[in-house]
C-alpha cells in the first residue's frame, strides 16, 4: 500500500454531531471488541453499501463479524481516530484538523437533486439550486412552475452529504435555517417522495421511483455522466483508520477493494475507483 497526503479542517460542533458520536460509543460499548469482529460506523450514505458489503462479507467467511453503525461522517472519522471503531466511513474528503488518519476512497458517488415525481420541473442549473437553498428563490413559480412555496429539505451538520453538497454548490453562500433538516439520505428521499413542494439531496445511488433526480444544466444524473465528467455532482466515500490497518480491518477492505467488492458497489449505484491509500498529515 503506498502513501498519499492529504489535509483536514476543523469545525464547530453541532448538537447533532455530538448524539451522533456518544450514539457511536453506546452502541460500540455493547459490541464484541474480541475475536473475529470489527466495527464500522459513520457516514449514514456509506454504511447501506457497506452493510451490502459486510453482508456478502460473512457468506464468505463466516467466522468473521463486521458490526455496521451509522453516525455521520463527522462522527465516523471521530470514532475512528479514538479507536471507537476500527474503520470509519465518510463521505467527505478530510479536513484540516482531522491530520494523522489513513485513509482509502473505495467509491465515488453522485449526489442527485430530487423533486417530487409530480413536479413538472425537469432542469436546474447549479446557480438556481443555491438560490433555492439560500433562500433567494422561494416558490416553484420563479422556475416557470406552480404557484406554490418550495419546501427545501437539506441533511443535518457533520453529514457527509451535507459537507459536500455545501462545497458544490452554495459555495460561499449558507443553506436557510428554515430548511427541513433531516437526519439520512433515506429520510429526506421519503419527505420528497411524499411532498410535490419538496426539493432536497441524496446519493445517486439512492435514487429510485418514488422521486424525481433533476438534470443540471441539461445533463442527466448518471453514473454514466460522473464517469465522463459531464455531471459535476459528486463526492468520495471513504473507508478510515487511526492507523495502517492490520488484520480483520485489513483484511475488510482488501475485499471491499478487490473485484467482488467492486461489483457489489456497482450493481448498487457506486462507481468503483482504484483506491489508492492516502495519510492526511
Amino acid at each position: 500500500m503506498t502513501n498519499k497526503k492529504y489535509l483536514l479542517f476543523g469545525g464547530r460542533i453541532s448538537t447533532c454531531f455530538v448524539i451522533s458520536i456518544l450514539s457511536i460509543i453506546l452502541l460500540t460499548s455493547c459490541a464484541s471488541r474480541e475475536g473475529h469482529s470489527i466495527i464500522v460506523a459513520g457516514s449514514t450514505s456509506v454504511q447501506p453499501y457497506t452493510e451490502i458489503l459486510a453482508e456478502e462479507y460473512a457468506h464468505l467467511y463466516p467466522d468473521r463479524q463486521v458490526d455496521v453503525q451509522g453516525g455521520g461522517s463527522t462522527a465516523g472519522i471521530t470514532a475512528a481516530r479514538s479507536g471507537t471503531a476500527d474503520i470509519g466511513m465518510s463521505s467527505r474528503s478530510l479536513k484540516e484538523g482531522e491530520e494523522g488518519l489513513w485513509f482509502v476512497e473505495i467509491a465515488l458517488d453522485g449526489l442527485a437533486i430530487i423533486v417530487n415525481p409530480e413536479n413538472s420541473l425537469e432542469d436546474l442549473t447549479i446557480s438556481q439550486v443555491r438560490s433555492i437553498y439560500s433562500a433567494e428563490v422561494t416558490k416553484w413559480s420563479e422556475l416557470g412552475c406552480i404557484d406554490s412555496r418550495i419546501h427545501v429539505i437539506a441533511r443535518e451538520e457533520g453529514s457527509g452529504t451535507r459537507s459536500a453538497f455545501e462545497e458544490l454548490v452554495m459555495g460561499d453562500n449558507s443553506i436557510t435555517p428554515k430548511a427541513i433538516v433531516q437526519d439520512s439520505n433515506g429520510a429526506v428521499r421519503q419527505l420528497v417522495a411524499d411532498d410535490p413542494n419538496a426539493i432536497g439531496f441524496i446519493s445517486l445511488g439512492l435514487v429510485d421511483h418514488t422521486v424525481k433526480a433533476l438534470r443540471l444544466g441539461g445533463v442527466t444524473a448518471s453514473v454514466e455522466n460522473v464517469m465522463n465528467g459531464s455531471y459535476s455532482l459528486f463526492r468520495p466515500f471513504l473507508f478510515i483508520t487511526n492507523s495502517q490497518p492490520e488484520g480483520l480491518t485489513e483484511m475488510f477492505i482488501e475485499f471491499t477493494l478487490a473485484d467482488e467488492g467492486s461489483r457489489i458497489m456497482e450493481k448498487e449505484g457506486l462507481i468503483p475507483v482504484a483506491g489508492s491509500e492516502q495519510k492526511y498529515e
